[in-house]
């Protein structure tokens, strides 16, 4: 997932989760402007720990995961399917 898509799919969560923007802020003990900047896609200074709390209250996790070593260019393997 691309870094301007996390604020897309913490909407789709929360929303998933039947929480407001003013709930989901007060469970993960920041305001509700600053989610609704997230979900813009407005990342500003939103720090890792921030998106894990907000990911931990619905019930997800942050996980990284290597995808080749090109720097975000796909390998042969990654382009055919053999992944």
């Amino acid at each position: 997932m691309k870094l301007f898509e996390i604020g897309k799919k913490i909407r789709e969560f929360r929303k998933e989760a039947f929480l407001t923007q003013e709930q989901l802020a007060k469970k993960a003990g920041i305001s509700r402007v600053t989610l609704g900047k997230l979900e813009r896609g407005q990342m500003g200074t939103v720090s890792v720990k921030t998106l894990d709390i907000l990911l931990f209250v619905l019930g997800y996790e942050i996980e990284f995961t290597q995808k080749g070593e090109g720097f975000g260019i796909p390998t042969l393997d990654e382009l055919a399917g053999n992944y």
